[in-house]
């Protein structure tokens, strides 16, 4: 009966220590910190639509308040040089055709015809550059607008990253310097 005893009283005494021996997993589970918003397809087609409508609208709309001056500056100097070359075209235009029919014009005994003629032909020509640079800001306006809007959607995590690799070769061992682009699922 002692010797059962003592084989139990081992037995237990086995038992505890191999309790004492377990791990215990303690799992911790953290909650995503990361809130992700709803994609709408429709936003950026809004966001250049709202641009067309109103040139700077799409940029409030997507909370870039910031470009709205720029974008106004923008179409406020190409308007003003279109308007300032507009001007100095008709005015030398209308001197050209004053001279041209034997009146006197502002420019009488300044300025010959071949330089009336000249200067009217330049300042045609800057008005019409300035219009269409001033029609590529209204569309860059657009576009500005549509891009920041896809952009807003774009999923920026850990995921995708970009960074310098400094390697050796496996030829000749000289280091090489790179880059390394890793995308994981």
């Amino acid at each position: 009966m002692l010797r059962n005893i003592s084989i139990w009283s081992f037995c237990l005494l086995c038992s505890l220590f191999l309790s004492a021996q377990t791990k215990q997993n303690d799992v911790l589970i953290m909650a995503d910190t990361i809130k992700r918003k709803p994609i709408n397809p429709l936003a950026p087609t809004k966001a250049a639509f709202y641009s067309a409508i109103l040139p700077g609208l799409g940029q409030a709309y997507n909370k870039r308040y910031w470009k709205i001056p720029i974008v106004y500056g923008a179409l406020g100097t190409g308007i003003y040089f279109f308007a300032d070359n507009n001007k100095k075209y008709h005015r030398f235009r209308d001197a050209y055709k004053v001279r041209l029919a034997g009146g006197k014009d502002e420019f009488d005994g300044q300025y010959s015809t071949a330089t009336l003629l000249n200067a009217q032909k330049t300042f045609q020509r800057n008005r019409d550059l300035s219009f269409l640079i001033t029609v590529g800001i209204y569309v860059l306006n657009i576009v500005d607008a549509n891009v920041d809007a896809h952009l807003l959607q774009f999923n920026v995590n850990d995921n995708l990253s970009l960074r310098p690799d400094y390697y050796p070769t496996d030829i000749n061992y000289r280091h090489n310097v790179g880059l390394s682009l890793n995308y994981s699922f």
